[in-house]
């Protein structure tokens, strides 16, 4: 049948065996060297590449004096079959991950508060125990981790407590109190203990999505009558570059406050009466509760120090 008449139906790879004959023996050039290296007959070798070359419709090799040539058809059939080859060998990983905890990759949503460290630190160990899966990560504010959760954008979402689900299950991780943080050489520098009151003439940086700790923070100062400067709003990543600039001082959960201090010499961290609570949760979907990805992403999370924890939950895996 002339190639011009062929259309996609006429055309039938009838086996990936037969593909991957055809990839050895463009590599190798030499029916002799790709039966060896397949374990198969030369004759084998040849038959395959006969019925590969009549299913298509179009020749591979040119035979030049006992040796194989090259079409233009066959490199780009080449790079075909090395994707396809590709494709397979993730599906091996996958079928691995599916076998061993019910899932090949977990897509994972994280409040601000622990998605720069804590969240990071769980996906490393996670894979640290079996490399067999894939994860994707995105930081977001609560709300919307609870949203892209139940929408099934997400499989699982670390989220700040309490939200309103009535489709997710909701495991309570640990409790935090609210530290303050402020330029290493700040007129607060030397108190052992920040106040409500101290707050009266400072200029605060707040973050400018909903957080519970900025909010009761400002609830306190309007109902005591405690004037401030000014605030600046600031995504969470930029509060810290903002604070260490002596921008003003802000009130944060530990967990963060912790994890960037590490990164800026320029910071002081004190602890902040009245305390102010931050709970921390896993959230996901009814159908995800017995699968074995879960367990494990519970089971790997970091243990947190005893000065940034009020209260840890122990789920059962």
């Amino acid at each position: 049948m002339a190639m011009a008449e062929m259309n996609d139906n006429d055309i039938n790879i009838s086996s990936i065996k037969s593909l991957l004959i055809f990839k050895t023996l463009y590599e190798t050039g030499n029916a002799t060297r790709t039966a060896k290296d397949l374990g198969i007959t030369q004759s084998g070798v040849s038959r395959s590449l006969a019925q590969l070359e009549d299913n298509i419709g179009f020749p591979l090799f040119m035979r030049h004096k006992k040796r194989l040539v090259t079409l233009p058809e066959a490199d780009e059939l080449y790079q075909e079959a090395l994707r396809l080859m590709g494709h397979l060998e993730n599906m091996k990983h996958s079928i691995a991950a599916l076998r061993e905890f019910g899932a090949s990759r977990l897509r994972i949503a994280s409040a601000p508060a622990l998605g720069f460290a804590y969240v990071p630190k769980t996906i490393a160990r996670m894979l640290n125990d079996s490399p067999k899966y894939s994860t994707y990560l995105d930081i977001m504010p609560s709300p919307e981790v609870v949203r892209a959760v139940e929408a099934d954008s997400f499989d699982v979402g670390f989220v700040s407590l309490p939200i309103a689900s009535q489709a997710l299950v909701v495991d309570e991780l640990f409790s935090t109190e609210a530290v303050c943080l402020m330029p290493e050489h700040h007129a607060l520098a030397k108190a052992e203990v920040i106040t409500i009151e101290d707050f009266e003439g400072q200029h605060l940086v707040v973050p400018n999505q909903p957080n519970l700790a900025a909010d009761e923070l400002l609830l306190q100062l309007s109902q005591k009558n405690i004037r401030i400067a000014g605030k600046t709003e600031s995504n969470i990543a930029a509060i810290y570059a903002l604070v260490a600039n002596g921008v003003g001082i802000a009130v944060i959960n530990p967990i963060t406050a912790y994890d960037h201090q590490m990164t800026r010499d320029r910071l002081l961290i004190k602890p902040f009466k009245p305390a102010i609570h931050f709970n921390f949760g896993l959230v996901y979907k009814q159908k995800w509760s017995d699968n074995r990805l879960i367990s494990l992403l519970k089971r790997v999370s970091p243990e947190l120090p005893d000065h940034l924890v009020t209260s840890v939950a122990h789920p059962a895996d």
